[in-house]
């Protein structure tokens, strides 16, 4: 599936019609920026006892998720492909934790981890960016 398949199933969960004119880097960036969002949201509702709202959440972090980790090109994106993609399989594995214990600090940990992610992605400078993004990091 292509990052534009994604970015359309992303809008369907509330993003603005800044994704139909975003470029890859910017996608990236939206759909990261969209899971550290429902991160904190999942551990708002955990805190105020919203099981239900925190569940629907989890799971709207694990198909972003899910979709960046699978539209990495490994061939590309050599090691460094490979180490996102274990990392977005460990924030998978948190996530599923914090849903079957309501534990906040698995989503805090999820939160670091995606928001050092974030960071790093946004960091590229603007004449890099026009490098396939997903040979460079998803």
């Amino acid at each position: 599936m292509s990052l534009q398949s994604y970015a359309a199933q992303y809008r369907n969960t509330g993003l603005s019609s800044a994704v139909m004119e975003a470029d890859p880097h910017r996608l990236v960036a939206l759909l990261l920026s969209g899971a550290c969002e429902r991160l904190r949201l999942a551990e708002a509702c955990v805190m105020r006892g919203d099981l239900a709202r925190k569940g629907k959440a989890i799971g709207e972090v694990c198909a972003i998720i899910g979709h960046l980790n699978g539209s990495l090109d490994h061939e590309a994106g050599g090691e460094i492909a490979g180490s996102l993609s274990a990392l977005y399989d460990y924030v998978q594995t948190r996530l599923i934790d914090a849903n079957l214990h309501n534990d906040p600090a698995a989503l805090r940990e999820s939160l670091e981890l995606l928001g050092e992610i974030e960071s790093a992605w946004n960091a590229i400078p603007n004449e890099q960016r026009q490098v396939p993004a997903m040979a460079v990091a998803g």
